[in-house]
């Protein structure tokens, strides 16, 4: 049995069969005894938890699945319950993946004795080509990681090819976002680490300008119109991180300095701080946005502040009329969990809307003050760590005209007639950055409040339709009989204090 990989099978079993996702305190103790107590508290602390010690929104290990599958030569491998397995694949697939997600499956008994370990490490060693990868990511989820399946035991390469192994449990990592984070920082450690050691591959694309990195996903216009903002500075737009092909990495890190777009991205910003790196928080979103990022890259990167003035005297006009000329009116309240919400409430903000509140799944860092900060000071309350409860309440004490969120807070806003939108496929979908993104959420935001007279009309036409005792598919619509209800309500009350004397 290879070493670390000895454990309780009480603890094993408990873990294997309680539930999974429902079941994080009993998962999480088993991790600790089964030797991953540093993995979780270096998640703790790069990822804080909120109100709730689970996920809220899809399972965490869809964010580090999505980021490996987009890049070119790389084999991606999940060890965890086949159900999680096959939904993270049907997922991951539905969202556009071309290619095969692979799979070690495992039992009680492989568990307990370490086989998983040697069949992940036989399965690695199988598809270690370098031929057709240069990278090869296994993937850990809820129950191997509560088992100690020690996947920092894998050699880190293979004929060449690198192994990255890491645990992205839902009792461990808050978001899919921050599971983005995991890998996209596991891979810049083992980067900077080759960089060190010697020469590497140079990538395909170079500026011929000192480059600033992105860090954050975003829409695929943002990066050349941040491109055109960092022209006037002698600067050009570097790499997005998490990349596409691994070389990328190499560009990435070097860099004059980091944009933190989505300011969530601890371990990457960890790595980058190890090499040398500054990091600039916030975006180039709205007016006074782009003024003030243009004005800390400027400082981050030693420009004179004539080059970053006449930059913004060239951009901030536009940028102005942009929004001038696609007004947003009435009250809207933002909330998500891809990081990019408080982007999204600045410029809603900028093009005129009034926007009480904004939440985020994500976690409050020094990156993301300088946006608190503007939202705070135009009345906007911020909530870090938005729960789903948080988010709801805050259309019941708003009561907007429009609401920006997730599913069920979209959901939510739609059964009380409020005109609502899909935060992650309508708005972050959408440039946000520069003159581009100004007018960018007008039509789509306006389009949305101007269905208030739909909704009413069909709440009109379907008043009592479907709710109460009427609820269901009938042939007649049923009558309510609250002395029915009442009768059994007090035999019920009359069982339970028999129950209870019984007891006593």
């Amino acid at each position: 049995m290879p070493a670390g990989t000895e454990r309780r099978p009480d603890r094993i079993e408990l873990a294997t069969q309680s539930g999974g996702c429902s079941s994080g305190s009993t998962l999480r103790e088993a991790a600790e005894l089964a030797g991953k107590s540093d993995v979780l508290a270096r998640y703790d602390a790069d990822y804080p938890k909120g109100p709730h010690d689970q996920p809220q929104s899809m399972c965490p290990a869809f964010g580090s699945l999505r980021v490996g599958l987009r890049m070119r030569r790389t084999a991606t491998i999940l060890s965890g319950s086949a159900c999680c397995v096959y939904g993270l694949t049907f997922t991951s697939h539905f969202y556009g993946a071309k290619r095969s997600v692979g799979y070690v499956p495992f039992s009680s008994e492989t568990l307990v004795t370490g086989k998983l370990f040697e069949d992940i490490r036989d399965a690695v060693h199988q598809l270690a080509d370098p031929a057709l990868y240069d990278t090869v990511i296994v993937t850990n989820l809820c129950v191997p990681t509560a088992s100690g399946v020690p996947l920092q035991l894998l050699p880190d390469q293979i004929n060449g090819v690198r192994i990255i192994g890491i645990d992205v449990p839902g009792f461990g990592v808050p978001t899919h976002a921050e599971a983005k984070d995991v890998l996209a920082g596991a891979m810049l450690s083992y980067a900077r680490k080759e960089a060190e050691q010697g020469p590497v591959a140079a990538p395909k694309q170079r500026p011929d300008r000192p480059s600033v990195t992105l860090l954050g996903e975003m829409f695929p216009a943002d990066p050349p119109g941040i491109g055109l903002l960092l022209e006037p500075l002698g600067l050009a737009a570097g790499p997005v991180v998490p990349t596409r092909e691994w070389r990328e990495l190499y560009a990435a890190l070097d860099c004059a300095a980091v944009a933190a777009i989505h300011p969530f991205y601890t371990a990457s910003i960890r790595e980058f701080e190890a090499a040398g790196r500054s990091v600039v928080g916030s975006a180039p979103v709205g007016a006074d946005g782009t003024a003030a990022w243009l004005d800390a890259i400027g400082a981050a990167c030693g420009i004179a502040q004539g080059k970053v003035d006449a930059a913004k005297n060239r951009f901030i006009p536009a940028i102005r009329g942009a929004l001038a000329a696609k007004p947003i009116a009435g009250r809207i309240t933002v909330s998500g969990y891809e990081g990019s919400e408080l982007l999204v409430a600045r410029l809603l903000i900028e093009s005129g809307a009034d926007v009480p509140y904004v939440g985020t799944a994500c976690p409050r860092t020094v990156w993301s003050d300088p946006d608190r900060d503007w939202l705070e000071a135009h009345g906007c309350r911020v909530q870090y760590r938005a729960s789903l409860e948080q988010d709801i309440a805050a259309v019941e004490e708003f009561g907007p005209d429009l609401a920006i969120g997730t599913t069920p807070v979209v959901q939510h806003a739609k059964q009380k007639a409020i005109p609502a939108l899909y935060f992650t496929n309508l708005i972050s979908a959408r440039p946000l950055m520069g003159p581009a993104g100004a007018g960018s959420l007008a039509l789509v935001v306006n389009a949305a409040l101007a269905n208030q007279a739909r909704f009413d009309k069909m709440t009109r036409f379907f008043d009592g339709v479907g709710t109460g005792p009427s609820a269901g598919v009938w042939e007649t619509t049923p009558v309510d009989r609250p002395e029915f209800k009442a009768k059994y309500a007090a035999k019920r009350i009359a069982a339970a204090k028999a129950e209870e004397s019984v007891g006593v």
